[in-house]
């Protein structure tokens, strides 16, 4: 999911789908320990889908609108 479709939902809705993925990414460690993993690339891809969504509920937490940057002075 992209950051601005990210920016679009919800602060419960966000969290709920940052639920989501950290849950995916235990079953897939689980999967990965087991060697039943078919595609191991899904980890990085989750890794970073979890850190997008922690970046835009961090900035709704602070009030930042799109496309600003927060503790930059100009």
């Amino acid at each position: 999911m992209k950051p601005h479709d990210m920016r679009e939902m919800t602060q419960d809705e966000l969290q709920q789908h940052h639920d989501t993925l950290m849950d995916e990414l235990v079953n897939i460690r689980i999967k990965l320990a087991a060697k039943q993993l078919d595609n191991p690339l899904r980890i990085r891809v989750l890794r970073k889908e979890i850190a997008r969504s922690k970046t835009v509920l961090r900035q709704k937490q602070l009030g930042a609108k799109p496309g600003e940057v927060q503790g930059v002075k100009k």
